[in-house]
């Protein structure tokens, strides 16, 4: 197969591929990528962020044709699904793509969840569009990495906004010609920048890539036409935004290797590359001799792991939760100090805590490429003490140690109970898991929907 070939051939795997050819582990795991993303959009829907999103975009809004999860409010299609992608990404909580690092269902489920709501979708219908497109996203983002991050793009943004128009494209049942044009629109509004993250930033291009995939979509509907070679052409996609793009991964193995299966759910609010950090943290808070000679005592904390630990989160002067979501010198010292790391701990109120400041100015980096992401040392050189070493070789919620089905649904009731929605989260998540089943989606909304709450 010639790369010249590559959106053609992605396209006519979209339009082509059936609900009866995807294996049982794929079909599973859409449905703990779907709960995962409810728990993390029903965290933040009264954040300030979506508060202040929801106030301007709802000026705009032409009607109430689709939920905003947990609000108890409905906007038009477009901008509901922006904002539920916001919400989903706010706290930085979302599953994410190896090796990418993309948070696939956050700019896909929205734009179907929202068309659900406007017309009968069946939940097969549903969870085909969901891997389909989160496949073309996690795909096309394999093909740029890892010099598309790199470089300064947003690689859930750029690449998001290619998943929601491929998910939707197929839910519309578009040919192979105007799925081609969808990614060609969708290659004219993928943007995203790395320098807005811990910022609100961030949540813009975040929601642009639900909000445009819909368009691009909905444009090649009418026959909008685009670019034949949108991903591979000299000016394409991939040739623009990456050094030494590999156009083939993208369709080498289609409907036989599946990107969902190398998705990842967090077990805390924070960049994935915290996580091993973070867990050698949890045990060390409850370490014995550490106890012992109290936190005070400690000198230096030296953090072993894979350089984009430390390109990532060597962020001291922070002023923000969101800011402390990328922060290894905060995660660090909440953790010890605190012996948690929840939502409560990577707030406004944990980053004034001045306590904190001290023990994470002890904080450095070691680089070591021979780790994985998933991977940290974590070492606390004490006065007069024996150094305490903790190694974490895989972090839970990683690929290779992944969070449990009962691990996402109690996430669901965590943070469901956090974003005080009042959500009951036991009918939505019974729903999820049988959504299989579903004649209709958009009865599932119906359970996200949530009661106003006027601040």
């Amino acid at each position: 197969m010639s790369t010249q070939s590559v959106s053609a051939e992605l396209a006519k795997f979209i339009a082509s591929y059936q609900w009866s050819e995807v294996p049982e582990q794929v079909r599973h795991e859409s449905k703990r990528t779907l709960l995962n993303f409810f728990s993390t959009a029903l965290s933040a829907c009264f954040d300030p962020t979506i508060e202040k999103a929801a106030k301007v975009y709802g000026q705009f809004s032409c009607g109430p044709q689709a939920t905003l999860i947990g609000r108890g409010q409905r906007m038009d299609i477009l901008n509901a699904a922006a904002i539920n992608t916001m919400g989903a990404n706010v706290f930085d909580f979302d599953d994410t793509h190896f090796p990418t690092i993309i948070h696939p269902t956050s700019p896909v489920a929205p734009p179907l969840l929202a068309w659900s709501e406007t017309q009968k979708v069946s939940g097969q219908d549903f969870l085909l569009c969901l891997i389909l497109g989160m496949e073309a996203e996690c795909r096309i983002g394999n093909a740029v990495s890892p010099y598309h991050y790199a470089r300064g793009w947003h690689i859930t943004s750029t690449c998001g906004v290619f998943g929601a128009a491929m998910a939707l494209g197929r839910l519309l049942g578009l040919t192979e010609q105007q799925l081609v044009w969808a990614l060609g629109h969708a290659s004219a509004q993928a943007s995203g920048l790395v320098e807005t993250l811990g910022t609100m930033s961030k949540s813009i291009s975040m929601g642009n890539a639900a909000r445009n995939g819909i368009v691009s979509a909905l444009l090649a509907q009418q026959n909008f036409d685009g670019p034949a070679k949108p991903l591979e052409g000299v000016r394409g996609f991939l040739n623009v935004t990456a050094d030494h793009a590999d156009a083939q991964s993208i369709v080498t193995g289609l409907g036989t290797r599946w990107e969902v299966l190398n998705n990842a759910y967090k077990p805390y609010p924070c960049g994935v590359v915290l996580n091993p950090v973070l867990e050698a943290c949890l045990r060390l808070s409850t370490d014995a001799e550490l106890l012992q000679h109290g936190l005070d005592k400690i000198e230096r904390i030296e953090l072993t792991g894979h350089s984009l630990l430390r390109q990532r989160t060597d962020r001291p002067q922070i002023k923000t939760g969101r800011e402390s979501q990328v922060s290894a010198q905060h995660a660090v010292a909440v953790a010890l100090k605190r012996g948690r790391a929840g939502l409560a701990e990577f707030s406004d109120e944990a980053v004034a805590d001045a306590t904190l400041k001290p023990l994470g100015a002890k904080v450095c980096f070691v680089d070591d490429d021979s780790y994985s992401v998933d991977s940290a040392k974590v070492v606390v050189k004490l006065t007069g003490a024996k150094p305490i070493e903790v190694m974490v070789e895989v972090a839970r919620g990683a690929v290779a140690r992944p969070l449990s089905d009962r691990d996402i649904e109690d996430k669901v009731r965590t943070l469901c109970n956090y974003g005080k929605s009042s959500v009951d989260p036991e009918p939505l998540i019974k729903a999820v898991w049988g959504l299989e089943e579903s004649a209709d989606v958009g009865q599932l909304m119906k359970l996200a929907l949530g009661v106003a709450v006027h601040t």
